[in-house]
């Protein structure tokens, strides 16, 4: 069975980029030599943080479409693996939903 990858990477200016690919290590190596996206050719070096497998392209396109949306805090509480902070993280903060959230007793938003 082929597999793809949705990663992120650490880049030498502190930002992470995320991508994904059906050969993570083919890609990570291109990243690391300048031949991958623009971005990370001008932030190298570049480390491989995270990393999940997913059954198909789609897939992990997907989910690399999810986590470009988030916050850097929720990123780093991923890569960390801190489902608590995580799960605080993704609590909707704005006021329409606190609102609702309070009616509803809802911890979370779609999004």
């Amino acid at each position: 069975m082929d597999f793809a990858y949705v990663y992120m990477l650490l880049c030498n200016n502190g930002c992470y980029y995320t991508g994904s690919t059906r050969n993570l290590k083919e890609r990570i190596e291109q990243h690391e030599v300048g031949e991958g996206a623009n971005y990370t050719r001008k932030h190298l070096p570049v480390e491989l943080v995270y990393y999940e497998r997913y059954s198909s392209v789609s897939l992990a396109f997907e989910r690399e479409q999810q986590l470009k949306g988030w916050s850097r805090k929720k990123k780093k509480a991923l890569i960390r693996d801190d489902l608590e902070q995580l799960q605080r993280l993704s609590i909707c903060q704005n006021d329409s939903h606190f609102k609702n959230w309070r009616k509803s007793d809802h911890n979370s938003c779609k999004g």
